[in-house]
């Protein structure tokens, strides 16, 4: 028995050395230690072994084993690396070549009419001026004229972090910062991303606002037409007409909301604008005295207005998007429409 496992291991000494592929080694993987294989035949033939001899075969047989596996894993190895080496070389592709065909990408349609509002906001004087998305309830509602009791609270559902800290509902905040630590004239424009407890095909609960503050000296409702009349024609058109109705805001005071034609059907009515022939763009009014006072501008010498609204619910009607969720699902089929 000995001298039959002595020659078993010379065999697969010799046996290793053809090997040149994976296909190969499996195969001399299940001549030597299958089920079937060589060593597992000897193993078998240990019953015939005397018992004073059977711990000195097995020490032989275990030794055949540990050789067998040590050749098959090393070669094993040295044969994947090989192959993938070969795979590399094979389907390396040069990058410096210019590509045949390619897509080509586009910018989001709702940054497209972030763009455009900027855009006209800056044709007209505007600053643009950004600030934090995670606020305290100083500069979200209190400097707003929002206070703990107030009512209007109950219109935002807000994702609160602390009983002081929240996410944003409105890009408003940034205007309580900039009245606060800036002196009148001042002209700025706020975009950005607010959150609302809100979730339909016409709110998210992630959106993005575009608000504008102007405070100065005599500055009257006359100047707030004035201003969104030239700044809504920029964006859909000389033809365009605009109309003011009564509306309630707490840091306007009057305060507006603004209709525009419709842009799908020009003003003769279809199911958009519930045949009246006329949108609701926006939010825009007189800046409250007390917000003003509060900021720390005098409202006996300064007046200003501000005007608000959604830059989602813009660029849905400005691409006829009917969802607003299909802004944020990164679906291609519908990415690709809106380029």
């Amino acid at each position: 028995m000995e001298e039959k496992i002595k020659e078993l291991k010379e065999l697969a000494k010799q046996e290793i050395e053809k090997v040149t592929n994976l296909e190969e080694l499996n195969n001399y993987r299940l001549k030597f230690s299958g089920k079937q294989g060589l060593l597992t035949e000897i193993m078998r033939g240990m019953r015939e072994v005397a018992q004073e001899k059977r711990a000195a075969v097995g020490a032989l047989v275990n030794e055949v084993r540990t050789f067998v596996e040590g050749v098959i894993k090393n070669l094993e190895e040295k044969l994947n690396e090989k192959k993938l080496n070969e795979k590399l070389s094979n389907e390396k592709i040069d990058i410096t070549e210019p590509s045949k065909e390619g897509e080509y990408g586009a910018i989001h349609p709702l940054y497209k009419t972030f763009n455009k509002l900027i855009d006209a906001c800056v044709e007209l004087g505007f600053e643009v001026v950004t600030g934090p998305e995670v606020e305290v309830d100083k500069y979200n509602f209190e400097k707003l004229n929002v206070p703990k009791d107030h009512p209007a609270r109950d219109m935002q559902d807000t994702f609160y972090i602390t009983d002081d800290i929240l996410l944003r509902t409105q890009t408003s905040s940034v205007q309580a910062r900039v009245m606060e630590n800036r002196k009148p004239p001042i002209k700025i424009v706020s975009p950005g991303r607010t959150y609302r407890v809100d979730n339909d095909a016409t709110h998210s609960p992630v959106f993005h606002q575009f608000e504008g503050l102007v405070v100065d000296k005599n500055v009257s409702m006359l100047d707030l037409k004035m201003t969104l009349n030239k700044l809504i024609k920029i964006l859909f058109g000389e033809n365009t007409e605009t109309r003011f109705r009564p509306s309630f805001f707490p840091f306007t005071e009057p305060s507006v909301e603004v209709d525009v034609t419709c842009p799908y059907c020009g003003g003769t009515g279809c199911n958009l604008c519930k045949h009246t022939g006329f949108i609701e763009l926006l939010g825009a009014g007189m800046v409250n005295p007390k917000v003003l006072d509060g900021c720390g501008i005098d409202s006996k010498v300064y007046s200003g207005f501000a005007f608000g609204q959604g830059v989602d619910r813009l660029c849905m009607v400005m691409d006829k998007i009917p969802d607003m969720r299909m802004l944020f699902e990164s679906d291609m089929r519908f990415l690709n429409q809106v380029k």
